[in-house]
């Protein structure tokens, strides 16, 4: 494969069809020239920045809200199946496993959405463009407000998993429609802090469903269910404020050859009439495309310049879902407990830990421009991997010294912090950077998919694993992160400040087949 791989004609054919141009790769062009006519010399200006929130805050929040708000009101919710069930069935002893199996179907089940809606990312993005994907994804948000919010009154727990899985179907569209969209309209220098904002505004969505879910808020029995339905204003917020802002200039261009709208929308992104060079690169991709046949979905896996990055993206993905994150975060409560901590105590320390996880990810937000992808990669998975493996020594002696506990709560916030400072924003943007505009759709999907895919197996199989290993089950994860900062160390480029064409150019050396 690898002689295949280095002969000139293949190498050649495989750089078009993966970069869409070899016409740049040799005339890099700086940064200033990217993002002429901008006051500050940096191509960010407000417009960018209204556009960015409109994308990300209707869409991440999705994400992170329905990922977190189900945690403080379980207990409230099960209690309510339990009358559901004992109405319907007349019989008051209702049997708690049953309640607990409706309860983890309709968590559960937002995964499975999620599946669903990433895998049909490529389809939407083309057929209705990243915008006009993101804003006709808002019917999935209003129809599971409406079936959540009206679950008690009807009596009715179905309406809470149907709502979950459309609400999951949204999220997981979301994860690839709006990273992709924040790519496409950032300048190249800024693609990264852009991507963040993604996970920036999950980890802040995720500390919002933790705070209104207290007990003195929405956290009670009459409230719960604006708690699930309050999901809704994000996705007005994006209703409201995205049809202000233009499509993607790249798929205006590339996707639908409209020249003029893709030269107004730059202009409008940027602030400045002065698009000139941003243009040319995009006309020349285009010029390229033409030539081409659209990229399928069996060219993704036959096509040795497509077939690589695709592993990394997926691989990413997968990495970071099985990092123990979610893990991590579970038995943060339980953690907290052990040290002492009464019930409040402890829900208040999980909220200092969700806040923490906001600030490192405004932190990488800075860093991914300045330190690079792959080092913020290695630098996260590296900490998380000692990380998890004092934490099991110190699960392992936690009962024996009050230090101990508390050196336990140390390791998971400094875990957290080590998920924050790369692997938790990067993988949502690093796929729209390995791909050029004909293959981003179909790799999105995939690597979407195989996110949401990964999320579902280790919320299914954490739990199982820890009642038979206790804290030892961080021994799984530590040996996963060994493996994945050996991975990331082979096998990820750098794609800080390099166009398609450069970083297609790296997937030709042998040192990446």
């Amino acid at each position: 494969m690898a002689s295949k791989a280095g002969s000139p004609d293949d190498a050649e054919d495989g750089n078009r069809r993966s970069s869409g141009s070899d016409q740049h790769s040799d005339q890099p062009v700086a940064a200033s020239k990217r993002t002429p006519g901008s006051s500050d010399g940096t191509g960010f200006n407000g417009r960018l920045a209204f556009a960015i929130a409109a994308a990300a805050l209707g869409s991440s929040f999705q994400h992170g809200y329905n990922t977190g708000v189900v945690n403080a009101p379980q207990k409230l919710i099960e209690d309510w199946i339990t009358s559901v069930e004992a109405n319907r069935t007349g019989d008051p002893n209702v049997n708690q496993g049953k309640v607990t199996m409706i309860w983890s179907i309709a968590v559960s089940i937002f995964c499975v959405g999620g599946m669903i809606g990433g895998s049909i990312t490529g389809l939407v993005a083309d057929r209705f463009g990243r915008k006009g994907g993101l804003l006709l994804n808002n019917v999935f948000v209003i129809l599971s407000a409406i079936l959540q919010g009206a679950s008690k009154s009807a009596g009715s727990y179905e309406m809470i998993i149907l709502g979950r899985f459309l609400i999951g179907i949204n999220s997981g569209l979301n994860a690839g429609l709006a990273p992709m969209y924040l790519a496409e309209i950032s300048p190249i220098h800024l693609r990264g802090a852009v991507g963040t904002v993604y996970q920036l505004v999950i980890t802040i969505s995720i500390l919002v469903s933790q705070i209104l879910g207290l007990g003195s808020l929405l956290g009670t029995e009459d409230k719960w269910p604006v708690l699930l339905a309050i999901t809704v204003v994000p996705g007005i917020f994006q209703l409201v404020t995205l049809p202000l802002c233009p499509e993607s200039p790249k798929y205006l261009l590339l996707g639908r050859g409209q020249e003029a709208e893709a030269n107004s929308a730059l202009q409008w992104l940027r602030g400045t009439i002065e698009v000139h060079d941003e243009m040319d690169e995009m006309t020349n991709e285009y010029e390229s495309m033409k030539r081409l046949p659209k990229v399928t979905m069996k060219e993704m896996f036959t096509n040795q310049l497509l077939r690589v990055p695709l592993f990394i993206a997926m691989m990413v993905m997968i990495c970071q879902q099985l990092s123990g994150i979610n893990a991590v975060m579970f038995f943060s409560t339980k953690i907290f407990k052990l040290a002492n901590l009464n019930d409040e105590e402890a829900q208040y320390a999980t909220l200092g830990m969700g806040a923490m996880n906001v600030f490192m990810t405004l932190v990488s937000l800075v860093l991914v421009e300045r330190a690079g992808r792959k080092t913020l990669l290695l630098i996260g998975f590296s900490g998380m991997c000692i990380d998890t493996a004092l934490l099991t020594i110190a699960l392992a002696y936690v009962n024996s010294a009050a230090w101990v506990s508390h050196i336990s709560i140390v390791l998971v916030i400094v875990f957290v912090i080590m998920f924050a400072v790369g692997p938790g924003s990067i993988p949502w943007f690093l796929v729209s950077e390995l791909f050029n505009q004909s293959a981003r759709p179909a790799a999105t999907s995939l690597a979407v998919g195989v996110n949401w895919t990964a999320n579902f197996i280790v919320g299914l199989g954490f739990l199982p694993l820890q009642e038979a290993m206790g804290g030892y089950v961080f021994i799984i994860f530590t040996v996963l992160l060994a493996l994945f900062v050996a991975f990331v160390y082979y096998k990820v480029p750098e794609t800080k400040n390099k166009t398609m064409e450069e970083i297609s150019a790296m997937f030709r050396q042998r040192s990446y087949q």
